[in-house]
């Protein structure tokens, strides 16, 4: 049986004052349940701009072209970017695209939590599909495919609250 391998790095210093005020920050926004979202979500940036760095040593159009493909696929550059706007991305750029923001700002739930809850639970949908994954990170343009698997909860969630409202 194979081994999967970790896909983040703990902080160097574990008792820095600034970071810990920052994830919490992080964590209070996007509705995220542990600190190892953030740490992976930095990995991820740190994977396009380590990249990006050696293309710019390289000056590789093709690959240069590649990578930037990639990231305006994803969601996180526009199509005229440059490895320059690769090495200004920030982890709040890789939070946004992911499934449980994105169902938070659609509108499908009233909080980042409560848009995990529903995505964990099974009540979203992604490309028609159920997903349990919050930290889908969605691709440009398939937001639109973002709803509720089978019956809406939104009604669900409305008709609750009118009979809250009627007490």
């Amino acid at each position: 049986m194979r081994k999967l391998k970790k896909k983040y790095k703990r902080p160097k210093r574990p008792w820095d004052k600034e970071r810990i005020e920052e994830e919490k920050e992080l964590m209070k926004k996007y509705g995220l349940r542990r600190k190892r979202e953030i740490w992976r979500a930095k990995e991820i940036l740190r994977k396009f701009r380590r990249l990006a760095r050696r293309l710019i040593a390289e000056k590789d159009k093709e690959k240069e072209k590649v990578l930037l493909d990639k990231l305006y696929r994803m969601g996180l550059l526009e199509k005229d970017a440059t490895l320059d706007d690769v090495l200004s991305l920030t982890v709040e750029d890789i939070f946004e695209r992911r499934l449980q923001t994105l169902v938070y700002k659609l509108g499908l739930a009233r909080t980042p939590k409560q848009a995990r809850q529903f995505i964990v639970h099974g009540h979203i949908a992604f490309e028609g599909r159920r997903t349990v994954y919050p930290s889908l990170l969605v691709p440009r343009g398939k937001e639109k495919e973002i709803s509720f698997y089978k019956k809406p909860l939104i009604q669900v969630v409305k008709a609750t609250e009118g009979e809250k409202s009627g007490d």
